[in-house]
């Protein structure tokens, strides 16, 4: 490889960065791992909107941190536009601050990027009317300067209230007090003077609706609320999910795994009685602890994808790279099987084994890597999560709210799909230290 090559191929690999399906060199890199997760949920969260046609839809969307539901996103986000939709995607983690969240913040983003993403497009600017009451109430209130009236500029307004806030906390709490009162009408505002001509503009333009996707609100904090015995995820997508599923266009939001296992009825109730979508990982292995070869051979082409995207080559081709890229196909397998399916991880590893050499990339390095992970994902595991671990060992199950938010969200834990439902295995990397594979045995199921 050549030095351009490495350097393109190291950013291929950053783990923090989805792929952006309007980039044609990202599109090169999507794998579709529908085959070995469980399902195409992709394709049912792209019928369940088009099925509707003009009646607003609100779905729930989760998985392990890092799984590639964003990534998954951007593919959704592709598709809908090729069938004429106008698709506003944004992180909320850029509006909102995750530590602290309320259900007027969620409903100002959406306001602010619609109408920012409507400017953008089509050099169109939403005349809200009330909306501009609610604005001058919020700019009084905070203190924020604008220009009243018909001209009012929404993305703007909204953009001066949300740097306000986000700097600072106690401002933040302020409005928070000041606008709970009047979220039913934040939220009446929003439908008919936001989204509902946003709506009526693109259905004129000849588009299909309006789609809004709130990505990484999976990643809100479970701290407890304050003044409450409600976690914070709980509160918004529980207590307050009513609200946020009476959105007037089509809308998804990224939840936190747990909720699914520790409020299932009272999620599906407040949301109209839809099941969240979960995307699993790839597996590497099936529950009787056999390869997976379906799952395996799927990661390694993803790896190689990033090596070698040359849409050209066939499968069999793009396999011939590997002694380009590692040194054997042993060590291509091996890091497959140490992630798990997980795809972030298997993506850092690889760029941590890049800042160790230049390819080919030996065994040597990579085992350096995995130990480095294991090490560092072994230092917070508690002698209660050992108990727990030994039982997914023994069950493949996980069960309990606080077993879930415990091994679930610190990724000790790994959830697959198969044809007959879910199952469970520990991290492989943990099982990479033989002094933690012992205690294991040694410990009381």
């Amino acid at each position: 490889m050549t030095l351009k090559d490495i350097r393109r191929f190291y950013q291929a690999c950053n783990p923090a960065n989805a792929l952006d399906m309007s980039n044609p060199m990202d599109a090169q890199y999507y794998m579709d791992f529908s085959s070995v997760r469980g399902g195409q949920i992709i394709r049912q969260m792209e019928k369940n909107i088009w099925n509707e046609q003009d009646k607003a839809t609100c779905q729930l969307f989760t998985g392990h941190i890092g799984c590639g539901k964003s990534t998954e996103l951007h593919k959704l986000e592709d598709n809908l536009k090729k069938k004429h939709y106008h698709v506003v995607y944004f992180e909320a983690k850029h509006d909102l601050d995750m530590s602290d969240v309320d259900i007027t913040d969620i409903l100002l983003a959406i306001a602010r990027q619609v109408s920012e993403s409507l400017e953008k497009s089509y050099e169109f600017k939403i005349r809200p009317g009330r909306f501009n009451q609610l604005l001058e109430g919020i700019g009084k209130f905070l203190s924020v300067e604008f220009t009243a009236g018909a001209e009012i500029d929404i993305p703007t307004i909204l953009g001066k209230i949300k740097l306000t806030t986000k700097a600072t906390p106690g401002v933040r709490s302020q409005l928070r007090q000041y606008l709970e009162p009047q979220t039913p009408n934040v939220l009446a505002l929003l439908n008919e003077q936001i989204l509902g001509e946003a709506n009526k503009f693109l259905k004129d333009r000849g588009k299909q609706g309006l789609v809004v996707i709130v990505d990484d609100l999976d990643r809100v904090d479970n701290r407890q609320k304050d003044n409450s015995n409600r976690t914070q995820p709980e509160y918004l997508f529980v207590d307050r999910g009513e609200q946020l599923s009476k959105i007037n266009c089509h809308v998804i939001y990224t939840i936190p795994l747990v909720l699914l296992y520790s409020e299932p009825q009272a999620l599906s109730q407040k949301f109209g009685g839809h099941i969240a979508k979960i995307l699993p990982m790839v597996p590497v292995t099936t529950r009787e602890g056999k390869d997976h070869a379906e799952g395996l051979s799927l990661l390694r082409q993803m790896l190689m994808k990033r090596a070698v995207p040359n849409e050209a080559l066939t499968e069999e081709q793009r396999l011939d790279f590997i002694p380009e890229v590692f040194d054997s196909p042993e060590t291509l397998e091996r890091l497959c099987r140490v992630s798990g399916g997980h795809s972030r991880n298997i993506l850092a590893m690889l760029q941590s084994c890049l800042n160790e050499e230049d390819p080919p990339l030996s065994r040597k390095s990579l085992e350096k890597v995995i130990r480095d992970y294991r090490d560092s994902l072994l230092t917070a595991i508690t002698p209660e999560d050992e108990t727990l671990l030994r039982q997914v060992k023994q069950q493949q199950d996980v069960r309990g709210a606080k077993e879930q938010q415990t091994l679930l969200r610190t990724l000790l834990v790994y959830e697959y799909h198969d044809e007959t439902g879910k199952w469970y295995e520990i991290n492989p990397i943990l099982l990479e230290s033989e002094k933690f594979r012992d205690k294991l045995a040694q410990l009381p199921v």
